[in-house]
């Protein structure tokens, strides 16, 4: 007997001319998010997703291939202005925003939500080299 295969339904997102871009930056890679105003994801990069590996994914050219390629899905797909939030110490949060503006899609707002402790956790040591 035939197994019967699954038929996947691809979401639909609804795209509006005005969104979101969230760019998360660690100090390992950089994961940029291109939302409409509900926050549904209309298309997303990653250093890694573009590639690169181990210590490559923190840099600056990372970051502006991975924003390049997600700033080009969503603009084909209808978006064309963005409130932008940035997120952590990464070292490509300037440059992909500044892509993001390079592709065609007009910056509107920039804000920061790196979120502070008021003293919480106990940070990780110092790397001696």
């Amino acid at each position: 007997m035939a197994k019967q295969t699954k038929v996947v339904k691809k979401r639909k997102v609804k795209v509006e001319a005005i969104g979101e871009a969230h760019i998360q930056a660690s100090f390992n890679n950089i994961i940029i998010s291109l939302t409409n105003k509900n926050g549904e994801v209309i298309s997303w990069a990653s250093a890694g997703k573009m590639g690169f590996r181990g210590s490559k994914k923190n840099t600056p050219f990372a970051a502006q291939m991975a924003a390049e390629n997600c700033s080009q899905v969503a603009h084909e797909a209808g978006l064309r202005r963005v409130k932008v939030f940035v997120k952590g110490p990464g070292a490509g949060r300037e440059s992909a925003i500044r892509t993001i503006h390079n592709s065609g899609i007009e910056v509107s707002e920039i804000v920061d939500v790196t979120p502070m402790p008021h003293n919480g956790c106990r940070p990780p040591k110092r790397r001696r080299v």
